[in-house]
């Protein structure tokens, strides 16, 4: 017989596949030969020693705990930075809500996404307003091609620095890798009156592959602060 196909073929034609399917089907065998276990003797996945089958199992459980205890601390890692990332925007949305000077919302609004998100750049720019706001800083030289991109923006933009004229609205454009553009709309299917910029120097701050969820949010929330200086509808 060709001792290279003995896994494959046992004694009489009994081969190891046939030895398994009897075991799993006859649960009570360790039972009825419990000695048996003592004698089986494995090699160790930590060296050449040989061990035993109970020792061999008791590994595999601990690299199964082992496996298990490092996802649950990654679990509690991702729990601890959502927290985090909760304290962040509810302290930036309560500094808006208390700004009762709406000519200061859009400052507070830049200042604020930098502090509490550790945003190297941002700037806002804004268009459409009410005749008293219509000549603060952040309304002024908003082109039409801006407004343009901007609506036609239905979620929030990451990617690569491309150039244009939205970038040079941060302060310090030349050193800008990455950005994000978040589109300002007043309700559900209106136009825009707003562009929040992003920028960072770390080309995969702003990825073009990043879920844009929390930026999405991020931008309803500053929509609302903001359209205080909106025109109020005629009755």
């Amino acid at each position: 017989m060709n001792h290279d196909n003995a896994g494959d073929l046992g004694v009489q034609g009994i081969t190891e596949a046939d030895i398994a399917n009897y075991l799993a089907h006859t649960p009570g065998f360790f039972e009825r030969q419990a000695e048996l276990l003592a004698t089986i003797r494995l090699a160790s996945p930590h060296g050449t020693r040989a061990v035993s089958l109970q020792e061999r199992q008791m590994d595999m459980l601990r690299e199964r705990i082992k496996g298990l205890e490092h996802k649950i601390i990654e679990m509690i890692r991702a729990g601890q930075e959502n927290v985090a990332i909760a304290d962040r925007l509810h302290r930036w949305t309560r500094r808006l809500m208390l700004t009762a000077n709406a000519r200061e919302l859009p400052e507070v609004l830049v200042t604020q996404t930098k502090q509490q998100f550790l945003v190297p750049q941002a700037a806002v720019g804004l268009w459409g307003l009410d005749k008293a706001y219509a000549q603060l800083p952040q309304a002024q030289g908003v082109s039409e091609e801006a407004r343009s991109m901007a609506q036609s923006l239905s979620l929030p933009f990451c990617g690569l620095n491309a150039g244009g004229e939205v970038v040079k609205w941060l302060e310090d454009a030349h050193t800008v890798a990455s950005m994000a553009m978040i589109p300002l709309r007043h309700g559900v299917g209106n136009g825009c009156f707003g562009l929040l910029v992003l920028g960072s120097p770390d080309p995969t701050r702003y990825a073009a592959d990043m879920g844009t969820d929390f930026l999405m949010r991020l931008g309803e929330l500053a929509s609302a602060a903001l359209c205080r200086m909106l025109p109020t509808p005629s009755a």
